[in-house]
């Protein structure tokens, strides 16, 4: 999708649990659920 969108060195990090503690906590888990950063960059020319 970033690529689709004109992004170039598109990126992705690691897994990272963003619900832990939350009151989805039970169900992100159950479902294997994390968060990732994305890190990419638009052509200037």
């Amino acid at each position: 999708m970033l690529e689709g969108s004109g992004f170039v060195d598109v990126r992705i990090g690691e897994p990272v649990d963003t619900f832990g503690g939350a009151g989805g906590e039970a169900n992100a888990r159950a479902y294997e659920v994390f968060g990732y950063a994305f890190l990419a960059r638009k052509p200037t020319a």
